[in-house]
């Protein structure tokens, strides 16, 4: 059935580079051609009966969308077992996560212009093709030595349509994870995203993940009174509705009316500790993402378009981003602990034939 893949040894491996939920990646060399690109190794261990279904989506989505800023996938080859699967992409020096973690100080505003430009471009791209990502966050933000950023890691990745449909609450890494998720909502959409966005900013902005819950174990009531805390309460007025969340009642939380983003990005010349300023335009946009009510956040399309990337200082041109040392031989990425997803319990595994349709469609 995948006898029109080719074989991994096609591929010599280098070293390995990473290792996540979803599978081992090694930065490998194509025998023919010398070039250079990343193995992503399928898990399967757990899998008894048959292909996880987060594989079969992030492969259908992978080979069936193309953009600039999502990584893209060449091929899926095979090992000396049929289980043995692997997903050709290119390669990319550095995930943004573990790049962060090696850095002394945070990107400049216009080193993080041109990153998040990039970032909305190909959520908007995304969106408009009817795909949730579901797992934004800076280890699944790829950033090669060129300047360039790109998406990655769709296993929690959906197809979605309009009407919506309920989908698992149980998407989204803790740290990134949307309030109406925390909630227990599962008819949701595009604004998951936008607020993993919004997340996503503040960090590269800091080089701090902004929402922490005080919890060893990283736990839903300790994140959802960490958002609570910086962003304020839900009241009627600016988020209708929040009380019919199913989850609203477990959480017994202190009334916060106000919002506290304000007091950690401050204003072009009101300091001089070495955060980096956020003008006017620049705190809209992020406290636009951040918004309680998904209904309030803005597209992807209109982040893209904001005033902020028209101000000083400009965007800075990829060309002339900063470049980084590449991880040595045989290093991880060295990521700070981050509560991890698995597969939810209702993404089933697919049988040989429908394996089989998905790499028919090539």
């Amino acid at each position: 059935m995948l006898a029109s893949c080719r074989r991994v040894e096609e591929y010599e491996k280098l070293n390995r580079i990473s290792e996540g939920t979803y599978g081992v990646v090694y930065r490998a060399r194509e025998r023919t051609t010398g070039r250079i690109c990343a193995l992503k190794m399928v898990r399967m261990e757990k899998e008894k009966e048959g292909f996880p279904l987060t594989s079969i989506r992030e492969i259908n989505i992978l080979l069936s969308f193309h953009h600039p800023n999502i990584v893209d996938v060449s091929e899926v080859v095979v090992g000396s077992k049929l289980d043995d699967i692997f997903m050709v992409m290119e390669y990319m020096e550095h995930d943004l996560k573990a790049l962060q973690d090696s850095m002394s100080k945070p990107f400049t505003v216009s080193e993080v212009k041109c990153l998040m430009r990039q970032l909305f471009a190909g959520i908007a791209y995304l969106h408009d093709n009817w795909v949730l990502h579901r797992d934004l966050k800076t280890s699944n933000i790829l950033y090669s030595n060129r300047g360039e950023l790109k998406i990655c890691d769709f296993g929690l990745a959906r197809q979605f349509g309009s009407p919506l449909r309920p989908y698992t609450h149980n998407v989204v890494t803790l740290h990134y994870r949307a309030p109406e998720l925390l909630l227990g909502t599962e008819m949701y959409s595009t604004p998951i995203d936008m607020w993993s966005l919004g997340c996503i900013m503040a960090e590269l902005l800091t080089k701090e993940t902004l929402f922490v819950g005080e919890s060893k174990n990283g736990s839903e009531i300790a994140q959802i009174k960490k958002i609570f805390d910086i962003v304020g309460t839900p009241s009627e007025d600016n988020w209708p509705g929040h009380k019919q969340l199913k989850n609203m009642d477990k959480f017994n939380f202190m009334t916060q009316p106000r919002n506290r983003l304000r007091e950690r990005f401050p204003l072009p010349g009101t300091t001089h500790d070495g955060r980096n300023p956020l003008s006017a335009e620049g705190f809209a946009l992020l406290n636009g993402l951040l918004q309680l009510d998904p209904s309030r956040r803005p597209t992807a399309e209109e982040a893209l378009n904001h005033p902020w990337f028209s101000e000083q200082p400009l965007p800075k041109e990829r060309a002339l981003m900063p470049t980084y040392p590449e991880k040595g031989p045989g290093s991880l990425p060295k990521h700070k602990s981050q509560p991890q997803l698995r597969p939810s319990p209702d993404d089933p595994v697919l049988r040989a034939a429908e394996l089989a349709r998905l790499f028919s469609k090539k």
